[in-house]
């Protein structure tokens, strides 16, 4: 009898241990795409929510097709907001370029 709680109690722990782990790395579903200040195209598959990701030379523009919001930083560690995307939609930026974007 011991050894079936000992069993239970460990494949309950692991249970949440990996519901717990599955649901902070989840993905935005879709794609990031922008244009940098140089004109080079860039597109992020899938992008984690809650990383940072660096806009190679700063972003012209962007195209927001995840299921997310995408929020835009200035600075290139995702400390001073932007702008922050809806899912579907597009933008042209103006006076200071983004340099990192995060998503959720």
């Amino acid at each position: 009898m011991r050894n079936a709680v000992r069993t239970a109690v460990t494949v309950g722990a692991a249970f949440a241990l990996f519901t717990g782990l599955s649901s902070s790395a989840q993905a935005a579903a879709g794609d990031f795409s922008y244009i940098n200040v140089n004109g080079d195209d860039f597109t992020l598959h899938n992008p984690r929510n809650g990383e940072c990701f660096l806009l190679v030379s700063g972003a012209s523009s962007a195209v927001n097709r995840t299921n997310t919001k995408a929020t835009v930083f200035v600075d290139h560690g995702c400390e001073e907001s932007s702008e922050t995307m809806q899912p579907n939609t597009s933008v042209t930026f103006s006076g200071t370029n983004p340099h990192s974007v995060m998503f959720g």
